[in-house]
């Protein structure tokens, strides 16, 4: 028999701190809220399950309405069999009014769907709309019901195949730790667009960067502060790994490639990551160790080429801050869609960045000399170490004006809070100067 679900009560009491809200509506299908959560204010939306109706419509848009006034973010627990019939075509009006309330005030102010039941059709769409959406084990969300689909796929509709579907960011155990992820999520946001990055307490990292056993998550917890790290879209590209998490105390959104083939999932998922972080200038440091784009046609055809560019695009026109850790191999295209736009690039000590990979490299520049050795493996070997020790260091990077600054992996670090700083107040008095708020 399945456990009990948690209640409205329940859920919020988990969601915001200490338990303390203010309800703003007379409980129905749909309910509404108001408090903090992770010491942010912000709103909420409660369905119950029930279906909805246009009375239910109306007051998620008047709730979204006021968060737009008052610059605070909005969470939305889905869960509702569905629509009230009876409402005609009344309901696909104000669905259609919802759905346009969503889009304008996207990027306005954080928006952040919880799912807790089923979601389906129209609701679907609009939590998939959301800056991010974080998802309960044993929720569903679908188009259309799965049991009716052409193409069976087991686990069709599930919280799992959200999270490979790259549309749940975050996967909870329950109900109670979704809302719990959700406030933790919130916390690390903004209150909006014009307000800055959050700020915290904060402990170093336990363990420095170790490029010896590279992984990417392991990567950005050697950057970040002790236990701030909140990884999304896990299930989703998974040769990019993207968190929200703290760096001297203030937020950033982080992006690691792992030492693995990077595939357009894995592009689109950076893709969409640094377009959230830069609506809410969130700094952005990405970390930059990979074996290069997948080699698949298959891959191209689905669109690799075209979401390598689309990420490249987004990364240069950012105006967020932007840093680059180059913590092993960046070469040709990685290099120029993961780092070339940053506004601060740190080339870590034994790192390799270069226009070609070195063996390919060296074949062609002493391609003569290579042939005319005795064991052509060894000497290409021996030629593409030299090549990268000469032209592809970090050293060597930051000669060419394709690094900023070479540092050792044990003071990467402490580099990367100095450019961050940097960057934010070169950024502030731009912006400043922009806006005619000083004279330089």
């Amino acid at each position: 028999m399945a456990a009990k679900k948690p209640g409205k009560a329940e859920l919020l009491a988990a969601f915001f701190d200490d338990g303390n809200y203010t309800a703003l509506f007379a409980d129905g299908p749909v309910s509404a809220a108001y408090g903090c959560a992770g010491g942010q204010s912000v709103y909420a939306v409660m369905q119950d399950g029930r279906p909805v109706d246009v009375d239910d419509i109306e007051k998620n848009i008047r709730v979204l309405n006021m968060a737009a006034e008052t610059g605070a973010p909005v969470v939305t627990f889905y869960n509702s069999t569905g629509a009230c019939l009876e409402s005609g075509l009344a309901l696909l009006n104000a669905n259609s009014r919802l759905m346009g309330q969503i889009a304008r005030i996207s990027g306005v102010v954080p928006q952040v769907a919880v799912i807790t039941g089923t979601c389906a059709g129209s609701s679907a769409v609009q939590a998939a709309a959301a800056d991010l959406c974080v998802m309960s084990k044993d929720a569903e969300l679908f188009l259309n019901a799965p049991f009716t689909s052409e193409d069976k796929v087991s686990i069709a509709g599930t919280a799992e195949f959200a999270a490979r579907a790259g549309v749940a960011a975050v996967l909870a155990d329950d109900d109670l730790q979704a809302a719990k992820k959700a406030a933790s999520i919130v916390a690390l946001l903004p209150s909006n667009n014009l307000a800055g990055p959050a700020v915290f307490d904060f402990a170093a990292p336990a363990k420095p960067l170790d490029l010896n056993k590279y992984e990417p998550a392991a990567a950005a917890a050697s950057l970040a502060d002790e236990g701030s790290l909140v990884e999304l879209y896990a299930g989703y590209g998974k040769a990019v790994y993207t968190a929200l998490g703290t760096v001297g105390g203030a937020a950033v959104g982080i992006v690691a490639t792992a030492k693995s083939a990077i595939n357009h999932h894995c592009t689109a998922k950076a893709a969409r990551f640094i377009r959230l972080c830069d609506a809410y200038s969130i700094p952005v440091l990405t970390i930059v160790n990979t074996d290069g784009f997948v080699r698949s046609e298959g891959d191209d055809m689905a669109g690799g080429i075209r979401q390598a560019a689309r990420m490249a695009g987004v990364y240069a026109e950012a105006t967020t801050v932007k840093v680059a850790v180059l913590a092993g191999e960046a070469v040709g295209p990685i290099y120029t869609v993961f780092a070339a736009s940053a506004d601060w690039r740190i080339a870590v000590d034994g790192c390799t960045i270069a226009p070609l990979a070195p063996e390919t490299a060296v074949s062609v520049l002493y391609k003569d000399e290579i042939y005319a050795a005795d064991n052509v493996e060894k000497a290409t070997k021996a030629k593409a170490e030299a090549y990268k020790a000469e032209v592809c260091s970090a050293s060597a990077a930051v000669a060419a004006g394709s690094a900023d600054a070479a540092v050792a992996p044990a003071g990467v670090r402490a580099a990367v809070a100095q450019a961050l700083d940097m960057m934010a107040s070169k950024r502030a008095v731009r912006l400043a100067k922009k806006h005619g708020n000083i004279t330089l």
